[in-house]
């Protein structure tokens, strides 16, 4: 059986469908769901389809560097885990087996602020680099809490994520009465066969699952109570004072995800933040927003190469990150094609979605006749000459 899915799972659209046969359709749709039409979620991904590569394979890239330096880190590729929320409902532990995964691969594992895992639970693993996610809250208290704690834990890095102050209206959630932990109606049990051993994995979790960074000392960690104190802590009136203040409180690389206009991205580097994430949370949150590739340009424009600038969003492919890259970007963080990952083989189904990127990226890269990451440029992207379609 775990050959099988390592045969079958040749490339990330693999791994999602492998991932759909193996979680309840609720858990599933939880992941791979976005807001309301979904049109951001797909757009996403087509937005690929709009560029193309120019290779020069007389170049010579008989061998390939894939890593980066990044805050200080040497990175063996430059494709992350990002954030992605309650991954343990997937897999048990799937936080840290992700984190495992990332480290033996040389990258980087940011933690959600709503992982199942304490962040200090994250941190005894040894994992790293390790980022750590946070939000403004209104009680700003929590917010300065939370980022103690996170130095306090060594990580390495903070990436403050805006884009969330309003939860997103994702509606697959609600045509699926989707619960934490989740209760099956009678046309989920009808198909539930298939799902067994996930609810043989899970059975002793799913009555745990909670928002681990959330709950105070001596307090129960009812998941219903959390989820909704949660929900009136995000703050939609959050300004950039609150992340001055941030900025003054963490010692380390800020980074702001969730940036999408140029003039937020100009605003964050003359602020001193040391890095920006352009994503719009994987179609999760404004349905309509500009899908991240498009927006990456003008956010670059904006920076003029004073804080490196990461993108997030729709990422399936190794072509995809060299497109990123050739655009500019320094590198790319991925969410779902973890989670499928991780539902489908625990560490060992990250650490193959990692190794389908590298695989994809190194040979995209001697494909265009790229020795390393600096070899990713705009003269690899064809650009139309005017009255060409």
């Amino acid at each position: 059986m775990r050959e099988q899915w390592r045969q079958s799972g040749i490339n990330i659209a693999a791994m999602r469908a492998l991932a759909r046969g193996v979680l309840p359709r609720p858990v599933f749709d939880f992941a791979d769901g976005g807001a309301e039409d979904e049109r951001t979620l797909r757009h996403n991904e087509r937005i690929f389809d709009n560029h193309a590569l120019l290779p020069r394979p007389l170049n010579g890239a008989g061998t390939r560097d894939l890593s980066l330096d990044l805050f200080g880190r040497r990175l063996a590729l430059p494709v992350l885990l990002g954030p992605t929320g309650l991954a343990g409902l997937f897999w048990p532990d799937a936080e840290r087996a992700a984190a495992r995964a990332a480290a033996a691969a040389g990258t980087a594992y940011c933690l959600s602020h709503g992982s199942v895992c304490t962040l200090e639970q994250l941190a005894a693993t040894g994992a790293a680099p390790r980022w750590m996610q946070v939000f403004i809250y209104k009680d700003r208290g929590f917010t300065t809490e939370l980022t103690a704690r996170a130095q306090e834990a060594g990580y390495d890095a903070l990436v403050l994520t805006i884009d969330n102050q309003l939860l997103g209206n994702r509606e697959r959630d609600l045509r699926n009465g989707f619960t934490i932990p989740p209760r099956f109606g009678a046309r989920d049990l009808a198909g539930m066969a298939l799902r067994l051993p996930w609810l043989a994995r899970m059975r002793r979790e799913l009555p745990r699952i909670t928002f681990g960074n959330y709950v105070r000392p001596g307090e129960t960690a009812d998941i219903g109570a959390l989820a909704g104190r949660m929900a009136g802590l995000l703050d939609p009136a959050m300004r950039w004072q609150d992340v001055d203040a941030l900025r003054r409180q963490w010692r380390g690389p800020l980074l702001l995800k969730g940036v999408l206009h140029p003039a937020e991205a100009a605003e964050a580097a003359s602020r001193g933040i040391d890095g920006v994430i352009v994503s719009n949370h994987g179609g999760r949150q404004l349905d309509g927003a500009v899908s991240s590739l498009a927006a990456l340009p003008g956010v670059l424009d904006a920076v003029a190469g004073r804080i490196p600038v990461l993108l997030d969003g729709g990422v399936r492919r190794g072509a995809d990150v060299v497109m990123a890259l050739a655009l500019g970007a320094r590198a790319c963080l991925i969410g779902r094609p973890a989670l499928w990952g991780v539902s489908v083989a625990g560490e060992a189904g990250v650490a193959h979605v990692l190794d389908i990127f590298r695989r994809e990226i190194d040979r995209a890269m001697g494909l265009c006749g790229a020795r390393g990451l600096a070899d990713l440029g705009p003269d690899l992207l064809f650009r139309p000459s005017r009255g060409v379609s």
